[in-house]
């Protein structure tokens, strides 16, 4: 993944060839911020750019700027796949929430 974090705020990092910059996009935020850089520590700089400009607008309407996630989403798995996770958890005496977010947790740490 191509992630650049400042300030506690993360952003994908992908090349546009249309204006040949790399194009950051800053993520979980209640509204859409981008920023653009040729190089790295241009890009880190427009990121902070960007992310001001944002907490500012945000800070006059009233808005929090980060979006709030509830801590539950739906998940369609094939069913081969639902068997093996509930073997799994039933094996280790757990539950199949419990494994999921074991599953993810470790994922998202990689």
């Amino acid at each position: 993944m191509n992630i650049m974090t400042v300030e506690g705020y993360h952003a994908r990092i992908e090349y546009d060839a249309e204006t040949d910059q790399f194009r950051g996009e800053i993520l979980g935020l209640n509204g859409g911020a981008d920023f653009y850089g040729r190089n790295p520590k241009e890009l880190r700089s427009e990121f902070k750019k960007s992310l001001q400009v944002f907490l500012e607008v945000c800070k006059e309407k009233g808005i929090e700027p980060r979006r709030n996630y509830s801590g539950k989403f739906n998940l369609r798995i094939p069913p081969e796949l639902h068997e093996q996770l509930a073997i799994v958890a039933q094996a280790e005496g757990k539950s199949i929430n419990t494994v999921a977010q074991e599953a993810l947790a470790q994922r998202v740490a990689a």
